[in-house]
């Protein structure tokens, strides 16, 4: 209202109101509070799930965007092996050696599944924050970001389909891949939601479209890292043991089925993404 004010009517002393409205409700709004127990357990106990089912649409295209990849990846290298190299470039033609003499690579021995787990949550850390980062491209490299690991998921999966190998990992994925997914998912709809930012800024500028979307996908992405942790230490720990993989399926289906119970019904009141206004 302010800025339409300062376009429409200058001079009025509505503006002038306006603006010494806004200038007192900013310090109550935007006030810097100490982090407290209290605030963290709201977030989770409200504001997340808000914040998630208000990012939805972009989410849902941030899978869409992974899935049908994948899908066209799978079938593609399952009736002609050698695609991958198209699609992985010749880096990976290690693994395509070891997946022909029918190995798999996802076997951490119990001594070092520690150290690794450490080291998949670091990555999975950098995958988040640089599909959301990504959104500052005009949401371009986000989606580039979803698009190539549905391509490499897809790819994969399709060459141990075509060795008869496909089992084993999925073994191996069914325990984390629910919760590991989904924020990626998340994250790549925060970087579609900061671009479509961008490209529509609406009655703001980019620069004031850019620093709310922003401000609302941060507050996703930190909300993730607890996800992060559990995927984290599933992936390093039950993944790769010699637990039955029904155990595995069931880890899976129980931890998915919590966190997008929690996501989808989870907190009372609606939440508006920046770009939507209240009557």
């Amino acid at each position: 209202d302010l800025a339409l004010a300062q376009r429409d009517f200058p001079n009025q002393r509505v503006t002038l109101y306006l603006n010494q409205l806004v200038g007192r409700a900013h310090a109550h709004i935007y006030r810097e509070e100490p982090l407290r127990w209290r605030w963290l357990l709201d977030f989770y106990r409200q504001t997340f799930p808000q914040l998630y089912r208000a990012l939805l649409p972009y989410t849902i295209l941030a899978f869409g965007l992974f899935i049908i990849p994948a899908v066209l990846a799978f079938f593609v290298v399952v009736r002609n092996p050698d695609a991958i190299y198209i699609i992985e470039g010749p880096g990976i033609e290690g693994l395509v050696r070891k997946v022909e003499q029918g190995k798999l690579w996802t076997e951490i021995a119990p001594s070092v599944r520690s150290a690794a787990s450490s080291v998949i949550l670091t990555n999975n850390i950098q995958v988040t924050f640089f599909t959301f980062a990504g959104g500052i491209t005009a949401g371009l490299l986000s989606a580039w970001i979803v698009i190539s690991n549905g391509l490499s998921i897809g790819a994969i999966f399709g060459l141990l389909q075509a060795h008869h190998l496909s089992a084993g990992l999925a073994e191996f994925v069914v325990a984390h891949g629910f919760i590991e997914l989904s924020v990626v998912f998340v994250a790549g709809g925060c970087g579609l939601y900061l671009g479509d930012g961008l490209l529509r800024p609406g009655l703001q500028s980019r620069r004031a479209a850019l620093i709310e979307r922003g401000q609302f996908g941060v507050r996703v992405i930190l909300g993730c890292a607890p996800l992060l942790i559990v995927a984290g230490l599933i992936e390093g720990f039950i993944s790769p043991s010699g637990l039955p993989w029904f155990i595995k399926l069931l880890v899976g289906l129980v931890t998915g089925s919590l966190l997008y119970y929690y996501w989808l019904r989870v907190g009372c009141q609606p939440i508006q993404r920046p770009d939507r206004g209240t009557d």
